[in-house]
């Protein structure tokens, strides 16, 4: 028997659709997968030495990322005995949601419709998850203040 997997897009500013995946995995006896994405483009046309300024660059960001963002989030969300994992990955946002909810095998992605992650030019990642994701997505609004 396969266990279930809920992967939940966490962009560090709203926690609403992380405490709605929490309570639907409580009652469903599901994993909690927890995945923060840090925008990441590769650049082609660069020296030796930007190229080890952008490598420790990008370690810094992981870290801060980890420790700041993804670590409380779990924390807070481990009450209960919900088994709760996450992880934070660099690229485009609605990409590695897709790609870890995938190796996740998970029934279903939920993500925020507000906050910096949902901020793009070219569309929301709730809305290019809604679009691209083979698995069901729970589009969760903002918490109200």
């Amino acid at each position: 028997m396969s266990e279930t997997v809920f992967v939940v897009a966490y962009d560090g500013t709203d926690e609403g659709a992380v405490t709605l995946a929490a309570r639907h995995a409580a009652k469903e006896g599901a994993r909690l997968h927890v995945v923060h994405v840090l925008e990441w483009s590769p650049y082609t046309f660069l020296t030796p030495q930007e190229l080890a300024d952008r490598h420790r660059q990008r370690e810094a960001d992981f870290a801060r990322a980890t420790d700041t963002v993804l670590a409380p989030v779990l924390e807070r969300t481990r009450v209960g005995g919900l088994t709760v994992t996450g992880e934070v990955r660099f690229g485009n946002p609605t990409d590695v949601v897709i790609e870890v909810a995938k190796e996740q095998k998970a029934a279903l992605v939920f993500a925020g419709r507000s906050g910096t992650l949902s901020a793009r030019v070219f569309g929301s990642v709730a809305s290019g998850l809604a679009q691209s994701s083979p698995i069901p997505v729970v589009i969760v609004p903002a918490q109200s203040r």
